[in-house]
């Protein structure tokens, strides 16, 4: 019995920095990644969406021939932003062989006057899947050139996958 023990002892000197290594590996495996998005994010996108929309129906209007024009844009994939945090990591136990890892997150604010405002590291802006341009020049081919190109170099969209429609009297 005590030449297993003695083995099992020789085994764990020899391998210990291996098992340790395997160890904090599956832990970060199973930590979760942080980009789950938030409700609050979710919000910002739609409105950023609704914002874009009411921006091309403002700056369409002023094209001469326009008239009244309202804008819908359909949604491939959403927009994402990704927000700095500032993550504490915390262990408990030996440094060779920690019994309990923690870790803290917190979004990083900047005071920006009377409110403070989220850090964004990345932003990746929607890609839209077409757009339906109504107005009331919509019959003009000079009106319907010139939406078509300002609606694709707003938003990316090719010729094909922009409709200009008549306004309804």
């Amino acid at each position: 019995m005590k030449w297993k023990l003695e083995g099992v002892q020789k085994l764990w000197d020899r391998y210990k920095f291996a098992a340790l290594v395997a160890l904090i590996g599956a832990v970060l495996l199973l930590w979760p990644s942080g980009t789950a998005r938030t409700d609050g994010t979710s919000r910002a996108e739609t409105a950023e969406s609704g914002n874009i929309q009411a921006e091309l129906e403002e700056i369409l209007g002023t094209i001469q021939g326009v008239g009244q024009v309202r804008v819908m844009l359909t949604v491939d994939s959403d927009g994402e932003r990704q927000l700095a945090q500032d993550t504490e990591l915390t262990y408990s136990g030996a440094t060779e062989a920690p019994e309990d890892y923690s870790r803290r997150s917190e979004t990083v604010l900047v005071d920006a006057g009377s409110n403070d405002e989220v850090v964004v590291t990345r932003q990746v802006y929607p890609t839209y899947r077409g757009a339906l341009v109504v107005c009331q020049g919509g019959d003009q081919a000079a009106v319907k050139l010139a939406v078509t190109e300002a609606v694709a170099a707003l938003t990316g969209l090719t010729a094909d996958r922009i409709t200009v429609a008549k306004w309804q009297s």
